[in-house]
Parts: C-alpha cells; sequence; structure tokens
C-alpha cells in the first residue's frame, strides 16, 4: 500500500503516520511544502525508532508525485469528508495509493473534483469536522490491509504466562 500526505503541517502526525507505515509495510510519499522540517524532532519522537526502517520519498509538488508514481493516477483514493462513499465502500488492490489533504484544509478542491468517483470518507457523527490526520490514515489503511487478507502480515501473537509467588 501507499500512503500519500499532500502538504502536512503537523509533525507529530507525520511521524504517528510514519510509525504506522512501518507497521503495515506501507510506503510513505510526502509532498512539499511541508509545515515541519523532515528532521525535527518532533517527527522523529512521534515515529520513535522506527523512522529508519521507513520507506519514505518525498517530492516537491503534485506533479512531481505524478511523474514519479504513474500508477497511481489510475489507482489513488481520495480521504476527504467531502466524499459520497464511505472508506468501506472501496475496493483496495495491494499496490493502491490512499491520498490524504493537509490538517487546516484537506485536499484543494479542485482535485476532489476531477476524482469525485473516487473520493471516500470516514463516517462521523454530527457536526464534527474531521479526525485526527494519523488517526484517519489509520482507519483507512487498515481496511485496506484486512480487505487484502493482511497479506505477510503477523496475524497472531503469543501469550507468556506469568507466575506468581
Amino acid at each position: 500500500m501507499n500512503i500519500v500526505l499532500l502538504e502536512p503541517e503537523i509533525p507529530a502526525n507525520t511521524g504517528n503516520i510514519g510509525r504506522s507505515c512501518v507497521a503495515t509495510n506501507t510506503r510513505l510519499h510526502l509532498i512539499e511544502p511541508l509545515g515541519f522540517r523532515i528532521n525535527e524532532k518532533q517527527i522523529k519522537r512521534a515515529g520513535m525508532d522506527y523512522w529508519d526502517k521507513l520507506d519514505i520519498n518525498i517530492y516537491s509538488d503534485l506533479e512531481d508525485f505524478y511523474e514519479k508514481n504513474l500508477a497511481a493516477k489510475e489507482h489513488m483514493y481520495f480521504a476527504t469528508t467531502k466524499a459520497h462513499h464511505t472508506y468501506k465502500e472501496a475496493k483496495y488492490n495491494p499496490d493502491d495509493y490512499i491520498m490524504f489533504g493537509k490538517e487546516s484544509a484537506g485536499i484543494p478542491e479542485e482535485i476532489l473534483s476531477d476524482n469525485e468517483d473516487k473520493c471516500i470518507r470516514i463516517p462521523m457523527w454530527g457536526d464534527i469536522r474531521s479526525l485526527n490526520l494519523s488517526n484517519s490514515v489509520a482507519i483507512i489503511l487498515y481496511e485496506a490491509l484486512s480487505q487484502n487478507g493482511f497479506e505477510k502480515m503477523q496475524l497472531t501473537g503469543e501469550l507468556h504466562r506469568l507466575t506468581y509467588k
């Protein structure tokens, strides 16, 4: 899978998303301008000691991203509160891209209008504007991974019995 962050602004969100990407073997794409420097302490703190394991690519703008990821034009979903379809209605393939916009404004309207049939939303109650970006990424990413059988992911854990005296 591929997570695309268009002009992310908050380093802690990007750090948390990076950690989720490492845990799921997902590539992270960051499209500039970024609201932080990639070497900031906050981003690495949120990503903890996983940051060096992250498959990350940074692009100067959206055009640069599409030039270097030709398949993205055909295999992209756009996460937005303005979508007519929920993220559960999408049919994800293992190499799909899911784009999320910056925290303060989301994905620009012209991009959404050009891709209306590929726009997806997370249902929310009432008039809540949106969820936190890193939470939104996790919700949709895990749905996409679930639809693909959590391919090559560890599906079971093991309890270690503790004895008390």
